[in-house]
């Protein structure tokens, strides 16, 4: 894991990085620069913050990470475009976050794929590079081997889904615990609402109870009713404080417990399907495939599932 502390990087943007990535013994992380210091510190230290590693060992990473940079219209010095290129070139997954999108674009990267930053500067790069799609109000959009977020409140989720990936939700929510951070938001949630924004815990109680009850039959009615609302403003509030419609949240919280399951426990992936609501294995596995591109069995056998026992797990993978 590289991050390329490129000239006029926003320091908060390079220490999310090393923070989380930092948390986890699954990665190396290495702070890159052309004028790098001497010394090699601990990940997930203050002092990964001064880069301590040279451009080159950015070329070889599996994972580069991009963090937003001032003044993004304004070409990034040569050495640094030609790491950025040659990794890429080689296969390497790269993470941008806020404007590192920019490096990115100006590349040629990005052409012909969608894309996402920070909502000040969505036009920006719409205009400077129109062979990008720029979806706007996104906190983070994935094309490929490119993932690409808003600010640093969206990096923070950008990369915990990275985690997610790599190691299982329960790994990534073991992360999210170490740092001390609320669950990762999802890609669909906006960077901003336009108005006032309803307070988060104004349905707290229904979401709560919805994920104790994931494994019966949910409706919008139901919730609305339990949320003492009618369904038109059930609906409103709910996609205001969350980004997205009531059932579509429903399930992504379903898929997001059968994947825990799937990496912890040895229940069946019929049972799975029981106790997350999605009814049979045959719906289950249709879901699952369509959100994630693999069926549940494989996911199990890439994140380490158990196999010997009906009871779930406790431990992180």
């Amino acid at each position: 894991m590289a991050i390329l502390a490129v000239p006029r990087a926003y320091t908060l943007d390079i220490g999310i990085a090393t923070h989380v990535f930092g948390r986890h013994p699954g990665y190396r992380v290495l702070a890159c620069a052309e004028d790098a210091g001497p010394g090699t510190p601990a990940a997930g230290t203050v002092t990964d913050l001064g880069p301590a590693h040279p451009l080159s060992a950015a070329e070889s990473a599996d994972v580069l990470v991009v963090p937003g940079y001032d003044d993004p219209l304004r070409p990034l010095p040569s050495a640094y475009a030609r790491t950025l290129r040659v990794a890429t070139e080689k296969g390497a997954r790269v993470l941008a976050i806020c404007t590192g999108v920019f490096a990115l674009a100006d590349i040629g990267a990005l052409n012909g794929r969608t894309a996402t930053t920070h909502w000040r500067h969505t036009a920006e790069l719409r205009e400077r590079y129109p062979e990008v799609g720029v979806v706007e109000n996104r906190l983070f959009v994935e094309d490929g081997p490119f993932l690409t977020s808003a600010g640093a409140g969206a990096g923070i989720d950008a990369c915990l889904h990275v985690v997610r990936g790599d190691f299982g939700s329960a790994v990534a929510d073991g992360v999210t615990k170490e740092v001390v951070l609320p669950a990762a938001r999802g890609a669909q949630e906006p960077q901003y609402v336009d108005g006032p924004a309803a307070s988060r815990e104004d349905l707290r109680a229904t979401r709560e109870w919805v994920l104790a009850h994931l494994g019966s039959p949910l409706t919008v009615q139901g919730l609305a009713e339990r949320s003492l609302l009618s369904r038109r403003t059930f609906i409103r509030r709910f996609a205001r404080e969350t980004g997205m419609p009531p059932m579509h949240w429903v399930a992504v919280q379903r898929i997001l417990r059968a994947r825990r399951l799937l990496e912890t426990s040895g229940w069946t992936v019929e049972r799975i399907a029981r106790e997350t609501g999605f009814g049979s294995a045959a719906n289950f596995r249709t879901a699952f495939r369509r959100e994630l591109g693999m069926t549940p069995s494989a996911y199990r056998a890439a994140h380490g599932g158990r196999q010997d026992s009906g009871v779930p797990s406790r431990s992180t993978r």
